[in-house]
């Protein structure tokens, strides 16, 4: 196959991976298995019911079978990891051991340890359609993350990472990949916009073992899938919980069955897991399209550092509610060496092609501020608070605005006000943000001074309502220690572009840092 897949091909792969894709976030069908001890005669077997993921469900079942405890009745069930979970702590029947599919389902679980020992492993992959595998020069040589990623024409999945712990386990990967750019935070969430919960993909982390799966059941016309591995990927590691509430006999039954799968009765040759350290499959078949050799993978990630990684994804998809501010004051008319254009015409040009970083869901609003505008105000509303498709066909709106000869910056009456605004307006769900973009400092000699606007926006700051506001300095005259000190009552963030020329790269980029920030 040539660089690029054909449109045919394309909906080949997408539809099956799609399918895999949904089951990677919902789990795999729930099924209920009862592994029935040998019981002497006149004995009343001890049922003992033991939770487990359905991808590791049929390995302990077998190794409860196999133990052949007397009086013993082991009822394994094969149940979601996120129902369990979610299950409040008084909900009877409880079962007397529990076996998720990652130590991150135990933290959000009542009435359960926060860790157990790992009974087995699966690394998380980028799980990549075979003929893109190919292109990307497979099986010549191993896949990695970078490349897959950068690949042109790449449609990249992601399970929701507020269910599924390989959602969570990729966003740290995808972390590692941009550790080295420039701008380590701004490529990271231009790396995670490439993911959708939503598309259908050519690419998609998943689980090991659902590969496996995947590929072991392909019916005809199906894609087959190749595995990228990761070692900044935190495998998924099957903990193994006791439960309180067991009787004696019950306990004595759940220890064994820990002690024989701990000893690797759940990761032997007939199954599609590792052991706890990521030792090599002991498939007796091994699907060459994974590696079978040991893989090394990250530590299960703090809470903290889960609960950032979810705050960013959250921002790179929540829809937006944005106030932009624009200088439109005198000195916005300078040119700008060697481009042709004025400050204010890049200033404009990067707030337009800011619109489509927006998912299409968010709402902006776009204002100019000088002074004396619009009456007394120092502002005036060029395009209403609109969705993003809305503003873009009302471009040319944006595109006419003009400096105003000798205009004064009356920057703080200005986004005090836009303050206010934003705050009236504060919605729930959404990215709330003022922007405000500058070539100077407040010149406006009437207006509020900069120690009561400071204290009149930190009145206006809720932490459960927040609403950062972005300062961007435009061209030399920006005053940095003003913009700084602008912003630190609301928990923004001040950027800089000496090179008013490059104004679209640090809009972007901030952008990117806000809401990467949630």
């Amino acid at each position: 196959m040539g660089r690029h897949a054909t449109a045919r091909t394309r909906r080949r792969i997408l539809l099956p991976l799609l399918a895999l894709a949904l089951m990677a976030v919902l789990g795999a069908a729930t099924w209920v298995t009862v592994a029935l001890a040998r019981s002497d005669p006149g004995c009343e077997p001890e049922r003992v019911v033991v939770a487990a993921s359905p991808d590791i469900a049929p390995a302990v079942t077998r190794t409860a079978r196999d133990l052949g405890l007397a009086c013993v009745a082991f009822d394994v069930q094969a149940r979601d990891s996120l129902q369990v979970a979610a299950e409040p702590a008084g909900t009877a029947p409880r079962p007397q051991a529990w076996i998720p599919s990652s130590t991150l389902f135990l933290r959000r679980a009542d009435g359960v340890p926060l860790s157990g020992p790992s009974v087995a492993s699966s690394p998380v992959v980028l799980a990549v359609a075979e003929p893109v595998a190919k292109e990307l020069g497979w099986p010549r040589k191993p896949l990695t993350w970078p490349e897959v990623l950068g690949h042109a024409g790449m449609v990249a999945g992601m399970p929701d990472p507020v269910r599924d712990p390989v959602g969570v386990s990729a966003l740290l990967a995808l972390r590692n990949v941009t550790k080295d750019a420039s701008d380590p935070a701004a490529a990271y969430v231009a790396l995670l916009r490439k993911f959708s919960a939503g598309a259908s993909p050519t690419a998609f982390p998943a689980a090991e073992n659902a590969v496996l799966r995947h590929n072991s059941a392909l019916s005809e016309g199906e894609t087959a899938l190749v595995a990228a591995y990761s070692a900044a990927a935190p495998a998924l590691d099957y903990p193994f919980v006791e439960i309180a509430g067991a009787t004696q006999q019950q306990g004595k039954a759940v220890a064994e069955l820990k002690r024989a799968l701990l000893h690797g009765a759940a990761t032997g040759t007939r199954s599609d897991l590792r052991a706890p350290g990521g030792q090599a499959l002991r498939l007796a078949e091994t699907d060459q399209r994974v590696e079978a050799q040991g893989q090394r993978s990250a530590e299960i990630p703090a809470a903290a550092d889960v609960d950032e990684a979810l705050r960013q994804w959250a921002g790179v998809n929540a829809a937006a509610r944005v106030q932009v501010l624009i200088d439109v004051s005198g000195s916005m008319s300078a040119p700008v060496p060697g481009t042709g254009k004025s400050r204010l015409r890049i200033t404009l040009e990067a707030a337009e092609n800011a619109l489509r970083l927006f998912k299409p869901a968010s709402q902006i609003r776009f204002l100019t501020f000088a002074t004396k505008m619009d009456g007394e105000r120092d502002y005036r509303e060029i395009l209403p608070m609109a969705p993003v498709g809305q503003q873009l066909a009302a471009v040319d709106r944006l595109r006419a605005v003009r400096a105003v000869p000798d205009g004064q910056t009356g920057l703080y009456d200005s986004v005090l006000d836009i303050y206010r605004l934003a705050r009236e307006e504060w919605e729930p769900g959404k990215l709330n943000l003022v922007i405000v973009m500058t070539d100077g400092r407040n010149t406006d000699p009437g207006g509020i001074g900069r120690d009561n606007l400071l204290a009149e926006l930190g009145k206006l700051h809720d932490r459960e309502r927040p609403i950062p506001l972005i300062a961007l300095g435009i061209g030399p005259d920006a005053d940095e220690t003003e913009l700084g000190q602008l912003v630190v009552p609301v928990g923004g963030q001040a950027f800089l572009s000496r090179d008013p020329a490059k104004i679209g790269e640090v809009f972007y980029g901030a952008l990117g840092r806000i809401a990467g920030a949630g």
